[in-house]
């Protein structure tokens, strides 16, 4: 659907002798997401476990981690390790430290709303896994998460759109995405208002065919009697 999208997009934009251009920085864009994504669903089940955890010096660590990245702006978390990792012997390219940077703040963003969705779930379910037997591992991974990881697709999709859209932060280190090649092309040929508005609707693609695949996801594993479901 993207590609369909994109390439209707090309024929009716005035940027379409950028085609490649912008073809190449979407695919980039993708990629920055698509890894960031990932990477801070991975963060966000470790860290959003740790903030319900009953030991003090993990939940404690994970919650500082939260409100860290979630209580300074994202764009200097970026220059950080960017500009900043070079002065320990740590260097990074562009796309790299625009992907680290985003993941780690998603992360946080994913944990709090994984431990939502856990902590949405009635204590009677862990109360009842551990009566007919099981550990409290053994409760929280066949019982507790399953539910809780349908419960956090709704919130979790509106943190995919943002990931995606934040990307484009990504230009301010030189990342070759969609909003850094725009702004190349605007200083070549002068035209902000149709590049932009053509850099907008690319964006726009890329979340409008997210939250319909999430939708999807969302609808597939409903749990009944939760959401509205039928």
């Amino acid at each position: 659907m993207i590609i369909i999208v994109f390439i209707v997009m090309l024929e009716a934009s005035v940027n379409a002798k950028y085609a490649n251009v912008f073809l190449n920085a979407t695919i980039e864009t993708i990629k920055i997401s698509i890894f960031s994504i990932a990477m801070g669903f991975a963060i966000g089940v470790v860290v959003g476990l740790g903030r319900i955890s009953n030991n003090f010096l993990i939940k404690g660590i994970s919650t500082v981690y939260v409100e860290i990245l979630r209580g300074t702006p994202l764009i200097i978390q970026i220059f950080i390790i960017y500009f900043g990792t070079p002065q320990f012997g740590i260097q990074f390219d562009a796309f790299t430290a625009g992907t680290l940077a985003l993941g780690l703040n998603s992360g946080a963003y994913q944990a709090e709303i994984i431990r939502g969705g856990i902590q949405s779930i009635p204590k009677g379910q862990m109360e009842a896994a551990r009566s007919s037997g099981m550990s409290y591992l053994q409760a929280m991974r066949h019982v507790i998460l399953p539910q809780g990881f349908r419960l956090i697709i709704p919130p979790i999709t509106n943190e995919y759109v943002t990931v995606i859209k934040d990307s484009s932060l990504a230009y301010s280190i030189g990342a070759f995405e969609v909003t850094y090649w725009s702004l190349k092309i605007i200083a070549y040929d002068f035209q902000p208002f149709t590049t932009f508005l053509f850099a907008a609707l690319i964006y726009f693609t890329l979340t409008f065919s997210t939250s319909t695949i999430m939708n999807m996801v969302e609808r597939k594993f409903r749990i009944p009697g939760y959401m509205g479901a039928e």
